[in-house]
């Protein structure tokens, strides 16, 4: 049971690894585009909708898929980076206490 929880662990965490490579290839296509265009923005508008909506996407009408497509895979990858982080944890204490 030990091995088995330990070589789980251990796919996770190649998964993390690849999860990091395969979405900073993507965010960093429109971080690109982004930046050439001289669009800013904060971590507080990535997560309010409507703050995105009424400072950002109004001024740069023009580039609201990349800004949108931006924001949605920094949101993804955050998501699914805490959940795997969150499986590595609890299979560690399950390994930890067997």
């Amino acid at each position: 049971m030990a091995g088995v929880l330990f070589y789980f662990i251990i796919g996770i965490f190649i998964s993390l690894l690849f999860l990091n490579i395969y979405f900073r290839v993507k965010v960093f296509k429109v971080y690109k585009t982004l930046v050439q265009n001289r669009i800013e923005f904060n971590s507080s508008h990535i997560f309010n909708s409507k703050k995105m909506e009424q400072e950002v996407l109004s001024k740069h009408p023009a580039l609201r898929k990349d800004i949108l497509d931006f924001t949605g895979h920094m949101k993804k990858s955050l998501s699914i980076a805490l959940a795997l982080i969150v499986l590595i944890t609890i299979m560690g204490i399950i390994l930890k206490n067997i």
